[in-house]
């Protein structure tokens, strides 16, 4: 156990300084510290050595250096079990330091301030605070770091029982180098977000749920977080339900995106990543019938998203039909927790709205891939065929279209009356897509319109649709046999529409 004689303390964030430099002035600690930091406590009524007394030098520049002296660094860094270290501390008249406190300057919220200048952000990029916490992480086995107002309570209660333990003392200095390479990871960010991609990319990960396991029982997981990052898990509410699975993730993931790309009530329906279930309505009792219908077997120990308050009669429905996994939503009606009560094991989430614009980066061996989010904007499309499409199959299209690009490819989306029938997902073949999309729609193929997330390579996809039933259909075109495609087409009297964009999903 090492006893607190003396401690440095320069913090930007003042939060629970003054129960702080009281407790440790209770304890006999001896305070140190420099500008607003010496000021905030010297106003709470607590002694305090300024750090130019004890450097025998003023802040210059600005206050850019002030603590980066060979008095205060020696103090940090010196292994006191090193008989030349005391000697150097002996010699140039240093005493050393058991405990450092720093938090750093806000530099996320300052990149984040609406009309911020580059000046400004440069002035907040912390050179003193790192340098400070990383000898004293480095020195953990003499000296204690605290870099976060949430840890006072804990270094107080050390102090005030003799002293902080290797063991708390690994345990912060653990925390206090994750937070400069968190820090610095945000500058680089600054820095890089010029280019498209960055040309660099450090991703500050913190754990911040274990999991049971990973997709499958013998798999390690866990939920990271990336610091500065407010996705909508880090801020969704679980009402109640049991905690969160690798594979809930990913599909809540998924369905919550989906649902969110329709500005109209809308209920995705999610199973493997993939939609067995998707559609919309005014009103959003109907739109889940209308989701769930598509494929009930399918749906099955599936994850439901909507994208509007889940209201008692929605509920009533869903709890009605069968067994869900996870339900999310924006909010819930008065009586919906109640109504979910019965069903223990349900996992019910609140949550803000996913981020159009988050980099979607995917893990290879010793790297990533990364890319923009795609986005399925206002369709600008060509009508290929003789015959064009009506109102309403135009609006079916659109509706299908959506859906496709967030399928996984191969897909095909069969659609009617603004809901998804049939969804072939992650085919080899497009026909193969094309087929496994009928078999799920049914009769109900008949008048209904399909979407194909990238070009029909051949006419054996249109023949396969069309004499189901299908009456229009879109897909992005480019294929080197896009005559024959349009032949097929007109070949059934269907109206076929060409995006000029595929959304291919891997």
């Amino acid at each position: 156990m090492i006893k607190v004689k003396r401690a440095l303390l320069s913090v930007y964030d003042k939060t629970g300084l003054d129960d702080l430099g009281r407790a440790l002035v209770d304890a006999g600690v001896e305070l140190v510290s420099s500008g607003g930091t010496a000021n905030a406590l010297a106003a709470g009524g607590l002694p305090v050595t300024k750090v130019a007394d004890v450097t025998g030098a003023a802040e210059m520049l600005g206050g850019r250096v002030k603590t980066l002296h060979p008095r205060i660094h020696g103090g940090i860094l010196a292994n006191l079990n090193d008989p030349t270290h005391l000697q150097d501390l002996e010699d140039r008249n240093v005493e050393p330091f058991e405990l450092v406190v720093v938090n750093l300057y806000p530099f996320r919220a300052t990149v984040a301030q609406p009309g911020v200048t580059e000046a400004e952000v440069i002035e907040k990029i912390d050179i003193g605070g790192p340098t400070m916490v990383r000898s004293a992480a480095k020195n953990h086995q003499f000296v204690a770091v605290v870099t976060d107002p949430k840890q006072y309570g804990a270094i107080a209660e050390a102090v005030a029982a003799g002293g902080t333990t290797l063991e708390l003392r690994k345990t912060l200095a653990k925390a206090a180098f994750f937070h400069t390479a968190s820090y610095d990871a945000a500058i680089v960010d600054w820095l890089e977000a010029e280019e498209d991609p960055p040309a660099r990319k450090v991703i500050a990960l913190e754990r911040r749920q274990t999991l049971r396991y990973g997709e499958n029982p013998h798999q390690v997981a866990a939920a990271f977080s990336e610091v500065g990052a407010d996705g909508w898990w880090q801020s969704m509410k679980q009402l109640q339900g049991k905690a969160m699975s690798f594979n809930n993730y990913l599909d809540t993931e998924a369905a919550w995106r989906m649902a969110h790309e329709f500005e109209t009530p809308a209920v995705a329906i999610v199973k493997h990543a993939n939609p067995c279930g998707l559609a919309t309505d005014p009103l959003l009792a109907d739109a889940f019938s209308a989701a769930w219908d598509c494929d009930p077997v399918s749906a099955f120990g599936s994850v439901i998203a909507f994208n509007r308050l889940l209201d008692v009669a929605t509920a009533e429905r869903l709890l009605a039909a069968g067994f869900v996994e996870v339900v999310i939503t924006p909010s819930v009606a008065d009586g919906v927790v109640e109504l979910f009560a019965g069903k223990k094991n349900l996992r019910l989430l609140t949550a803000p709205e996913p981020d159009p614009a988050d980099l979607d980066m995917r893990r290879i061996e010793g790297g990533f891939v990364v890319q923009g989010r795609d986005s399925v904007a206002e369709t600008e499309f060509t009508v290929v065929s003789q015959r064009s499409p009506t109102e309403t199959e135009m609006a079916d299209l659109m509706f299908a279209w959506r859906v496709a690009a967030h399928t996984k490819s191969n897909a095909i989306v069969v659609a009617k009356d603004l809901a998804a029938i049939g969804v072939g997902a992650g085919d080899q073949s497009r026909v193969g897509a094309s087929e496994r999309a009928l078999a799920r729609a049914g009769d109900r193929a008949a008048g209904s319109v399909a979407a194909s997330d990238a070009f029909f390579p051949f006419r054996d996809g249109i023949d396969a649709l069309a004499v189901a039933g299908v009456t229009a259909i879109i897909e992005p075109g480019g294929s080197i046999r896009d005559a024959e495609v349009i032949q097929a087409a007109d070949d059934h009297g269907v109206a076929l529409v060409f995006t000029h964009m595929r959304h291919f999903r891997h």
